[in-house]
């Protein structure tokens, strides 16, 4: 029987959200909601970038990832993220490369909220004279 066991992480970047499973195979492959990662993200680059954090580990991995809001880029960049916080929960010896990388910094940036009296977030109303 193949050996079962996973490390799980939570990847975010702006309204998007991943939940990650990381577990040891043969080769290296990605499914995203049930979807091979090359029929789910629209652009054969993205699955690459989501599969950045595995590049400088030796061995494959079976990447599961449930994602939830947000575009396709941002759900590349929660997915990314995610691996590699497992990678770093699998082997702490990973952290400092990861992290100089870039790829376990969260990107906190979204839209920002409507306010009242105005059209926008900061759009105010065009202004008449008469």
């Amino acid at each position: 029987m193949a050996d079962t066991r996973y490390t799980e992480a939570v990847g975010r970047r702006k309204t998007a959200s991943a939940r990650v499973r990381v577990q040891n195979a043969k080769t290296t492959a990605l499914v995203v909601n049930g979807k091979q990662g090359h029929e789910y993200f629209p652009l054969p680059t993205m699955v690459d970038d989501a599969l950045a954090p595995l590049k400088s580990i030796a061995g494959g991995y079976a990447v599961s990832a449930v994602v939830k809001g947000g575009g396709h880029k941002a759900q590349v960049e929660a997915v990314r993220m995610g691996i590699a916080r497992a990678l770093v929960e699998i082997d702490a010896e990973t952290r400092k490369d990861l992290k100089q990388k870039g790829f376990l910094k969260r990107d906190p940036r979204a839209k920002e909220r409507k306010k009242f009296g105005l059209k926008a977030a900061r759009r105010a109303p065009q202004w008449s004279k008469r």
